[in-house]
């Protein structure tokens, strides 16, 4: 009986050990498992920024692009516009070097009805002579201004017909809402001065309006001359 458990023993101790064995290997291959898992976690989930763009892009909430100084003072800047009725090219040309000067927008006021040569010929009683003896009139304007409320500043330019601005002036000034804006006239003419001719179309906006003085530009003005004003009255 000692002999056969004798004979026993042996392999017992060897069936004990290759189950231990056995545990073991199991337990290593199940790490192994484990951290193969992980890593694949790891690779397939973004870091939390990335994450975080993800889920805001599907969202609809994408992080609103960084706004440039520059970009931000634009947006605060006073915005003008250049406004002229010119029938000559002599107060166009004014407005031109304006609107140059200063990098404004520009619009021209142009009759529904065209002026002729001699709707403009002085003392013959023809169409302008007419207009400017009855204030009340109001020649039709052919377009206008769509985004009027953009603007911050006027420049109002216009020739001189006997003394005063044409008539077709007051149909812009009484076709807009100019409240709490700032206009600033000019005029062109081979003599007179913008006299009262500005003053004048002050009563055809609300008392809201900040109007500077105004100046008188001859024909054939230099650009130079017309910078110097602009530096003076201090519009940008």
């Amino acid at each position: 009986m000692r002999k056969i458990v004798s004979l026993l023993l042996p392999f017992g101790m060897i069936f004990a050990l290759a189950a231990c064995g056995q545990s073991a290997a199991s337990e290593k291959q199940e790490e192994i498992q484990s951290a193969v898992q992980k890593t694949d976690e790891q690779s397939e989930t973004p870091q939390n920024g990335a994450a975080v763009e993800q889920t805001e892009i599907e969202m609809g909430t994408e992080p609103p692009e960084s706004v440039s100084t520059e970009e931000q003072e634009a947006d605060v800047s006073t915005k003008t516009l250049v406004v002229y009725f010119s029938c000559t090219g002599t107060t166009e040309l004014v407005a031109e070097y304006i609107t140059e000067i200063l990098g404004a927008d520009s619009y021209q006021i142009v009759a529904e009805d065209p002026y002729t040569e001699a709707d403009l010929a002085y003392y013959t009683n023809g169409r302008a002579d007419q207009e400017q003896n009855d204030p009340n009139v109001r020649p039709a304007i052919s377009s206008g201004v769509e985004n009027m409320d953009e603007y911050d500043t006027i420049i109002l330019g216009y020739p001189i017909w006997h003394g005063q601005a044409p008539r077709i002036i007051s149909t812009f000034l009484e076709s807009y809402d100019f409240f709490g804006k700032t206009i600033v006239p000019f005029c062109t003419s081979h003599s007179s001065g913008i006299g009262s001719s500005a003053s004048n179309l002050h009563a055809l906006c609300s008392e809201s309006v900040e109007w500077r003085d105004g100046k008188r530009f001859e024909s054939g003005v230099s650009k130079e001359s017309v910078q110097k004003w602009i530096e003076e009255i201090g519009i940008e």
